[in-house]
């Protein structure tokens, strides 16, 4: 095969393969099924005359050859991203769609009335909302704005800091009728705590405030924000959470005035090739208004 006319369908099919590190789990993560990577990695494999992958029993494992493959195959898809995002920033209209990922609590909580504002003034403008604690993409076009709560270091990427949200520990009012309200850090500490599984975030809170945890210190622990609140709603004990929401949820009460969180920060980050495109720069206009006022 001719290595310039190489379909570049089946360097991404090697990409996704290598990053998810299986077939399957390739396949479970989108874009083409099971058999159709494995025809995919068959074709370059036999175009490149070597092999990419060696089976295992816990995946595919890169070959020698396939590790150096991976970083101009890489370097392939960054530019095709690049590629795109400069076509895209062409468009002056205020037409078209939007992808916007949020946080979970921010998604559900905060964006529905400034997005439902936004379709009643801009109606070409189709919005699609991705609602998710993990940090797409935005280089690679999963997304054309990020809500996040750090800033990213990458220069290729516009980050503007548009309002803070402020924290409090709170606990359900059934779960503090019988364990009593904590007057102290010492009390606070042998009560039980909600926390996160595998995020270390709460426990470097924690430690911050001079309270040293580990993970074990948690007897109750779930990754998914939206969860982990209604354990604590629940009565599963304390936890923190945003003070807009969390002061008007008549199930708990805030304690612990004693402990001062810090305030979370929230970022508005665009691709720099696309911060000019009418449509994105209304929607980013439209974001930061929103959220500032939520934060105050």
């Amino acid at each position: 095969m001719d290595l310039s006319r190489l379909d570049w369908s089946l360097v991404q099919s090697f990409l996704r393969v290598a990053q998810a590190g299986s077939l399957s789990a390739a396949a479970r993560d989108g874009g083409h099924s099971q058999p159709t990577l494995g025809r995919h990695i068959r074709l370059l494999e036999a175009a490149l005359g070597q092999p990419l992958f060696t089976r295992h029993p816990d995946g595919q494992h890169l070959t020698p050859f396939g590790l150096r493959l991976l970083d101009d195959a890489q370097d392939m898809q960054a530019a095709a991203a690049r590629l795109s995002l400069t076509a895209a920033g062409s468009s002056a209209a205020l037409t078209g769609t939007v992808r916007i990922t949020a946080a979970r609590v921010v998604a559900q909580w905060h964006l529905p009335p400034i997005l439902a504002q936004l379709r009643a003034e801009e109606p070409g403008i189709a919005l699609e909302l991705v609602a998710s604690d993990t940090s797409e993409n935005l280089l690679h076009g999963e997304a054309d704005i990020a809500l996040r709560m750090f800033r990213p270091d990458r220069g290729d990427l516009v980050a503007q800091k548009i309002t803070e949200l402020p924290l409090g520990l709170y606990a359900a009012r059934s779960y503090l009728e019988r364990v009593g309200i904590p007057t102290s850090p010492a009390d606070l500490m042998d009560l039980d705590f909600v926390g996160y599984d595998r995020s270390d975030l709460i426990v470097r809170l924690l430690s911050e405030q001079g309270m040293p945890v580990t993970r074990d210190f948690f007897a109750t622990r779930c990754d998914d924000q939206i969860v982990n609140w209604a354990l604590v709603c629940a009565g599963a004990g304390i936890g923190g959470f945003q003070t807009v929401i969390a002061d008007d949820d008549r199930r708990v009460q805030r304690i612990a005035d004693f402990i001062t969180l810090p305030r979370l920060p929230v970022w508005l980050v665009v691709p720099r090739a696309l911060r000019h495109v009418a449509r994105i720069a209304r929607v980013r206009d439209a974001l930061a208004h929103g959220m500032s006022r939520v934060g105050g």
